[in-house]
């Protein structure tokens, strides 16, 4: 498997960090391809939990390399921070962490709109972390590129340029005081002295890799609903987590993917706004938040819960090409008698064929439920499939059978070693 895309099947927060580092222990580069520090993938080993941002899950495997792609929007801040956590816990990164000389740079004025967009009128439910305004400004040809850091004059007069655009809106708009040029261009001058050793051209150095026979298992942050071109529009971020990114993103061609796996949550979950069909509001909803840690990695936040909607994930599988499927958090389900599952939408008495992305739609439409029961067993101690209960057989079973791919890996707690392998 040349290049194997995990992607988030869900609206993100599906528990890739932990199943990207169980894989990685039989690739030889993890590589990151969208979106940046909005994300957060949390990794626990023993008693111990990382949570990162922007390097893939992969680092703590030491024969693994890491890449940052082209198509991550990266905040040097955010990026040193999660070196020197890495450090402390005693991990060499050294000649393992590969950032693209092409991936585009979070300014300061980019996390200042984001939040004053937020505060003031788009109501989207961002993390504030700049990614949105970085990639207004990627598409409108006026952002800044890691590139860039290398001649201080032209960085000098791209920032410049921005800054007149950008403090007109802070001062005229928003009512905020201005950014100061020379304050910016010296923090990212230290940035570059900083982080110069890990950068390269990643696309160049990937297809090389291929053409040798390495492995590649490239990991997208966020979730496929939360696609800017397929997913629940406006309420998204602004990449594609989709499969297809993996390509754009990484500078690497689609004959190079050999399988794609989505990551599903045992239940559903949103941070932020949006329509969520399945969504369980009052004690039902408060219970899944609570026996399952809801609460988001990057902002923690509280995340929406619901039950398992089948009609989005065959939307997604779609979208993706999903060939298998990992499930995440079966273990908190544990505590129920029943679960239901949504298998199809109603709009005014008829059953809708396909996932309607539109907001109005998913309002209005009526979710159809069965339900299956529950097994009242703890899982987190169980090693392997046969040792699940028949009901969570039945459960992993059913879900096969509405999305149409089979389940490989079952997670059925938080810890590196609480996953469970199906091998078909």
């Amino acid at each position: 498997m040349p290049v194997h895309v995990i992607v988030g099947a869900q609206w993100g927060d599906e528990g890739k960090g932990k199943i990207v580092d169980h894989l990685s222990e039989n690739v030889d580069i993890v590589a990151r391809y969208q979106g940046g520090a909005n994300a957060g993938h949390t990794v626990v080993i023993g008693e111990q939990e990382y949570i990162l941002h922007l390097i893939p899950s992969g680092i703590f495997n030491p024969e693994v390399t890491c890449i940052i792609g082209n198509g991550v929007v990266v905040d040097p801040a955010a990026l040193l921070e999660e070196i020197a956590m890495l450090r402390s816990f005693g991990l060499d990164i050294r000649r393992r962490l590969f950032i693209s000389h092409n991936a585009h740079l979070i300014m300061p004025y980019h996390k200042l709109l984001d939040k004053l967009r937020e505060e003031n009128n788009s109501k989207i439910g961002t993390t504030g972390r700049g990614i949105g305004p970085a990639y207004i400004d990627k598409f409108t040809r006026t952002g800044i590129r890691i590139v860039d850091l290398l001649d201080r004059d032209a960085l000098s007069r791209k920032i410049k340029t921005n800054l007149e655009e950008k403090n007109k809106l802070l001062r005229q708009i928003y009512g905020e005081a201005e950014l100061n040029v020379d304050t910016i261009i010296e923090q990212y001058q230290e940035f570059d002295k900083q982080i110069d050793e890990f950068i390269t051209d990643t696309s160049f150095y990937l297809n090389n890799a291929l053409a040798e026979g390495k492995t590649v298992l490239a990991e997208g942050a966020q979730g496929a609903l939360l696609d800017i071109d397929h997913g629940t529009y406006p309420y998204v971020t602004s990449s594609n987590p989709t499969s297809g990114g993996a390509c754009t993103g990484l500078g690497i061609p689609p004959t190079a993917i050999t399988n794609v796996t989505g990551i599903v949550k045992a239940y559903t979950t949103r941070v932020g706004n949006g329509p969520f069909p399945t969504e369980l509001t009052g004690d039902g909803g408060d219970k899944l938040r609570t026996w399952g840690k809801e609460y988001g990695a990057t902002t923690g936040r509280p995340r929406r819960c619901g039950w398992f909607d089948a009609m989005l994930l065959k939307y997604s599988a779609q979208v993706n090409g999903m060939q298998d499927m990992a499930i995440t958090k079966l273990d908190v389900l544990s505590h129920l008698d029943e679960i239901a599952v949504c298998t199809a939408y109603e709009v005014n008495g008829k059953k809708l064929k396909t996932f309607p992305t539109d907001e109005k739609q998913l309002e209005n439409l009526k979710p159809v439920y069965e339900t299956l029961p529950g097994w009242k067993q703890s899982l987190t101690e169980m090693k392997h499939y046969a040792d699940l209960p028949d009901n969570a057989k039945r459960y992993v079973g059913r879900l096969e059978e509405l999305i149409g791919i089979p389940a490989r890996i079952i997670s059925v707690g938080a810890r590196r070693d609480q996953t469970v392998f199906k091998f078909l």
